[in-house]
């Protein structure tokens, strides 16, 4: 080794590690974007006074630092910088303390998102982003990339939880934005500008986060259709019943067989696409009634319950969609966002795509707020940077700008959507928010590359 990794400094809070295998393993995130590169070592922390360290090294060594949590990203922002260093902040995973009166958490990244809405459900309490990651994806990345889920539609994103953020600054330097209260207009708002940035700011080593009372009941109600626009009309008609469902998920058809080989059901059977539809609150049961009447309109079958167990085994079926993909091939997991309106557009311009370039294409979608998740199964062999697969996902982003949309809902920009990020923004605000980001990162050193 040469250079400044040759001159590591011992640090109490800081594992550096530089084997192969665990290099290898710190190179790529879920997002199927594999780029030729090898970071020189890992930095795995286990206090903020390790995160500080390594960005301090960094920042008088002008070295990359790529901070990352469980790995799940979709976008590539998670891959590893060539020659950087890996910020593993998977050791900093506890739950510091839920306040119930104030009905919050405070905790460290490394926090599995499912394991913080177990401890808030101790008490009574959840916490209501919920990504379909969320069994492995961590509060940290969830932070970071801004991410949605299946609840999204009622009660927001991430960004909607985090009410204050703990964040180490290029230079090593620890800041807190915004407040443990629920209102706060005092400065700019910079704990929403940190999250969503993909860790091209700061590093987020602690977050105040909004639980919410555990529903009083909860209405699960599945419903299947001839074709998606029947079922995206069908959300239509119940929004327009004045009931606002917690969830709403489509899936097609093609992706409802993987689901059956995958779990050895027969729901292709009933239906070319599903809804998953979820009400919950003391008025779960009445407004799932005046839901079940919007669909039935538009559906060839429905089913309803507000038995916990059944419902959680109906919800499954959502959450198999992309595991029964990974079963079939590698996948690139595209996330547009359009008005609800035009979710049908949006659907057809991807089997258009999917038909055009020979491509092997599925879609679900969190339908009540219009974000589609267009996923396209990677032929054997098959690289992202083949011609057709380009061609795919540049005809899906163009449809969804043409349609009034945004190439990202919730899974970030990192490597893979920066030229179409920049078409959406357009010159005078891509260029404002680089200056943003000088301010904060003035030697460029935090996740070179990704999200702007």
């Amino acid at each position: 080794m040469t250079g400044w990794l040759d001159r590591l400094p011992p640090h109490d809070d800081v594992d550096w590690r530089t084997d192969p295998a665990v290099l290898a393993a710190h190179r790529y995130d879920r997002s199927g974007w594999t780029p030729e590169v090898r970071p020189a070592v890992v930095a795995s922390v286990h206090d903020v006074a390790g995160v500080q360290h390594v960005l301090r090294l960094a920042h008088e060594t002008a070295t990359p630092v790529v901070a990352r949590g469980a790995g799940t990203g979709l976008a590539g922002a998670a891959t590893a910088a060539d020659g950087g260093i890996v910020l593993d902040l998977t050791g900093l995973n506890r739950i510091v303390d839920v306040v119930i009166a104030d009905e919050l958490a405070l905790v460290q990244p490394g926090v599995l998102t499912a394991d913080l809405d177990r401890a808030a459900q101790r008490h009574g309490l959840r916490y209501a982003p919920d990504p379909a990651s969320v069994e492995i994806s961590t509060v940290g990345g969830n932070i970071a990339t801004n991410a949605g889920g299946l609840r999204c539609a009622k009660y927001g994103v991430t960004r909607d939880a985090v009410l204050g953020l703990d964040v180490v600054l290029a230079d090593g330097r620890l800041i807190h934005t915004g407040r443990r209260a629920i209102k706060g207009v005092t400065g700019y708002d910079l704990t929403s500008l940190f999250v969503g940035s993909e860790g091209t700011l700061g590093v987020i080593v602690g977050a105040a986060l909004r639980l919410r009372p555990i529903p009083a009941a909860t209405a699960t109600i599945c419903a299947y259709f001839p074709d998606a626009v029947s079922a995206f009309a069908a959300v239509g008609a119940v929004r327009a019943a004045g009931v606002v469902p917690a969830v709403a998920e489509f899936v097609d058809g093609p992706t409802l067989g993987r689901i059956d080989e995958h779990l050895g059901t027969t729901l292709r059977g009933r239906g070319d696409a599903f809804l998953l539809v979820q009400t919950d609150g003391a008025a779960a049961a009445a407004e799932a009634e005046q839901a079940v009447r919007a669909l039935r309109a538009h559906a060839t079958d429905v089913e309803v319950t507000t038995d916990p167990v059944e419902g959680a085994r109906l919800t499954a079926v959502r959450r198999a969609a992309l595991p029964a993909l990974e079963r079939v091939g590698r996948v690139l997991i595209e996330d547009i966002s359009v008005p609800r309106s035009q979710l049908p557009a949006a659907v057809e311009a991807v089997r258009a795509a999917a038909a055009s370039t020979g491509t092997s294409m599925h879609t679900f979608a969190h339908a009540a707020d219009g974000n589609l998740h267009p996923i396209i199964v990677l032929a054997p062999g098959q690289e992202p940077s083949d011609p057709a697969v380009v061609a795919a996902a540049d005809s899906i982003f163009r449809a969804a700008l043409d349609l009034g949309g945004t190439v990202s809902g919730e899974h970030g920009v990192g490597v893979l959507k920066r030229r179409w990020m920049r078409a959406e923004l357009g010159e005078d605000v891509d260029a404002l928010q680089r200056q943003i980001k000088a301010v904060f990162d003035p030697k460029g050193i935090l996740n070179p590359g990704k999200a702007i």
